[in-house]
């Protein structure tokens, strides 16, 4: 019987999504957002911070922008201007000790051109453009010493054609005379094909037979006209930018030097035509920036050139992540580029930030509003409450004879609905739709229940029972502006959320209502709380609050009420019959006293008071325990970071 053999190839991770990275977690991101949107941020504003700051094992925009900046330092800091002067200076110092020690050993050379020769070479100038150029026509006697000065004319040359077009110092090394013909006539050629565009005349084909031609000296592969001059105006427009970098003695040195390149004017002729017709073509291409290098790396014109590009693309790099301009998105940030510069790992870090910026779009959790701009969704919202709400049980699971917060239903007779089992829950099965979920599910999947039935953690339905006795409950949050000021704000908005939350969800049959009181009150749902930004309004007004309370109340005559009152100041405020608020500060005997009137209307319902005392002003904590005497209530100081579980605990003691 044949062996069937199998073989795997390895290779190393190149980038893109990372195969072994978990799926992207929502969960991390959008508490993050709502945070930084109960915080008073818009939900563009905490989505772009979040991306900003990435997340616990996620690196941010942040990051990226700190290691595209550290780059571009790193290259300026680490690299000079110069290096082909250097070059052509030791070529040239090599060329005149051979010529001399060739004085030395030859006997037979007649004393006098042995004097002469020796009188110019002791006479060239100390600039070594001038010196290059003065031993144009010198007839040398070592030919040794001729070809290393033949070598300034290969190497500038070499360099001058790799300033635009990258590779050639390399590919021309020991170029022929056939090789340089050919240059010419591609330079002749492509300086044809950019006038002809520039005028509108040329034509697809032209382009084509250019690059069945030329196609060797742009490995690119520019597929239009268009792409062809982006390119090499991006490069022809880094060489400026190097050349603009140099001291004037460096620039007058190499422009003096290169009209020795290959011996032939023409060809520096032609190289300037086609910078004219680059800087034509694409005339917003930054011609006239400079850079300031500090290194001691020196380099030739074109490895210069190619580090000005990098630059550029670093540059270019950091107004992506930076995201400040109209419209902007992380689909924008080019990520190939990012990889070139900063390596593989930093492109994963840009694709995942882009696969989660979409994930949190298309999930629903952000949307539009009518204005264009984003808010959280109501979706987003019930799972910040539900996050809200488990961060309270577990505070409040730790606290010493706590109720089981597990928050189930309290246990009375069932409703006859059910719903998915939830974290949590210990309502009892509904055996019946937890089969019929299973059977269902396995028929979809599998087309047949033969083998038998699997239940999964999803197929299981609970039986939702109702309380004995349904509440009324009115959260009554201060959002004076103290309550930003002091650290208050935040915790304020995550504990109604979570109450809003666990009523939603656990307790269907109580009602809620949340009332916001700064200079006026006001009921709100939760979309509206947790977007609420912190105002500079002066104003506690308490007084309209309990008019609301009382209101809502009434809606709910069979319900038992339960009013919680979070606040950090003693009221400064009260309602006129006209609408208006009247602030007095420090607490007026009035605003006192139309305060109390409407605390004394709301307990006549017989409602179970509870006062949150933030802070430890010693006046807001006598009047709150005079209050909460006066209706048979109770006073709760919780620490800020404990508010949330002191609320649930509290509504939770009320109900039976």
């Amino acid at each position: 019987m044949a062996k069937h053999r199998h073989y795997s190839r390895y290779g190393r991770y190149t980038g893109g999504p990372d195969p072994l990275a978990p799926p992207v977690d929502l969960t991390e991101a959008l508490d993050a957002i709502g945070r930084d949107v109960m915080e008073g941020y818009s939900p563009r504003e905490a989505l772009r911070e979040f991306l900003r700051r990435g997340g616990r094992n996620q690196r941010g925009l942040d990051d990226l922008s700190r290691r595209v900046n550290q780059r571009r330092q790193d290259l300026l800091n680490r690299h000079k201007l110069g290096g082909t002067l250097d070059e052509v200076k030791k070529l040239l110092d090599n060329a005149l000790r051979l010529e001399r020690e060739q004085f030395l050993r030859d006997a037979r050379m007649d004393p006098t051109d042995r004097q002469f020769r020796e009188m110019r070479l002791d006479g060239l100038p100390s600039s070594t453009a001038a010196a290059v150029s003065e031993l144009a026509d010198y007839d040398w006697a070592s030919q040794s010493a001729k070809e290393s000065y033949e070598q300034i004319k290969d190497l500038l040359g070499r360099e001058v054609l790799d300033q635009r077009f990258a590779g050639m110092k390399e590919a021309l090394e020991n170029a022929t005379d056939q090789d340089r013909e050919r240059i010419g006539e591609m330079l002749t050629d492509l300086n044809e094909l950019l006038a002809k565009h520039a005028r509108g005349e040329d034509t697809d084909q032209d382009f084509r037979d250019f690059m069945d031609k030329h196609g060797e000296f742009f490995p690119e592969d520019p597929q239009s006209v268009d792409e062809l001059i982006d390119a090499m105006a991006q490069r022809s427009a880094a060489a400026q930018r190097m050349m603009n970098s140099m001291t004037a003695e460096q620039r007058q040195e190499l422009m003096q030097l290169s009209a020795q390149a290959f011996g032939s004017p023409e060809l520096m002729a032609q190289l300037g035509q086609l910078d004219a017709n680059l800087q034509a073509l694409r005339p917003g291409e930054d011609w006239s920036g400079s850079e300031e290098f500090g290194g001691q790396e020196g380099m030739g014109l074109g490895d210069g050139t190619g580090l000005l590009q990098d630059i550029a693309d670093l540059d270019a790099l950091a107004e992506q992540l930076a995201q400040n301009h109209q419209g902007a998105g992380l689909d924008d940030i080019d990520v190939e580029t990012l990889a070139r510069q900063l390596g593989d790992d930093a492109a994963v870090d840009a694709r995942t930030l882009a696969e989660l910026e979409r994930a949190l779009r298309d999930s629903g959790l952000l949307q539009r509003a009518s204005d264009g701009s984003l808010k959280l969704s109501p979706k987003a919202v019930r799972r910040l409450g539900k996050s809200l709400m488990q961060d309270a049980a577990r505070q409040l699971s730790g606290r010493t004879g706590a109720r089981d917060t597990r928050m189930a239903g309290a246990a009375g007779e069932p409703t006859g609905a059910t719903r998915q089992w939830e974290f949590g829950d210990v309502e009892p099965w509904d055996v019946t739709r937890t089969i019929t979920n299973a059977v269902q599910r396995t028929v979809a999947e599998e087309g047949s229940t033969g083998n038998g039935l699997r239940l999964r953690v999803d197929d299981v339905e609970v039986q939702e029972t109702e309380a004995r006795t349904q509440a009324a409950v009115a959260l009554l949050v201060d959002t004076s502006f103290s309550m930003a000021a002091e650290g208050r704000w935040l915790p304020m908005k995550q504990t109604a959320l979570a109450l809003h939350h666990l009523v939603s969800t656990r307790f269907r049959g109580d009602a809620l209502e949340l009332i916001s009181f700064g200079r006026w009150a006001h009921s709100l749902d939760a979309e509206e709380l947790t977007a609420l930004p912190p105002v500079h309004e002066q104003g506690t007004n308490l007084h309209h609050g309990l008019l609301l309370a009382d209101k809502f109340f009434r809606r709910h005559p069979s319900m038992q009420p339960v009013l919680l009152v979070v606040t950090d100041g003693e009221p400064t405020a009260h309602l006129l019959p006209d609408g208006d608020a009247y602030f007095d500060w420090p607490t007026g005997q009035h605003t006192l006293n139309l305060t109390v009137a409407q605390l004394d209307k709301v307990a006549r319902f017989g409602a179970q008071t509870t006062f949150f005392r933030l802070g430890d002003d010693s006046g807001l904590e006598r009047f709150l325990g005079a209050m909460a005497r006066r209706v048979d209530g109770r006073v709760v100081a919780p620490a800020v970071d404990d508010l949330g579980s002191a609320v649930l605990g509290e509504y939770l003691s009320h109900r039976p």
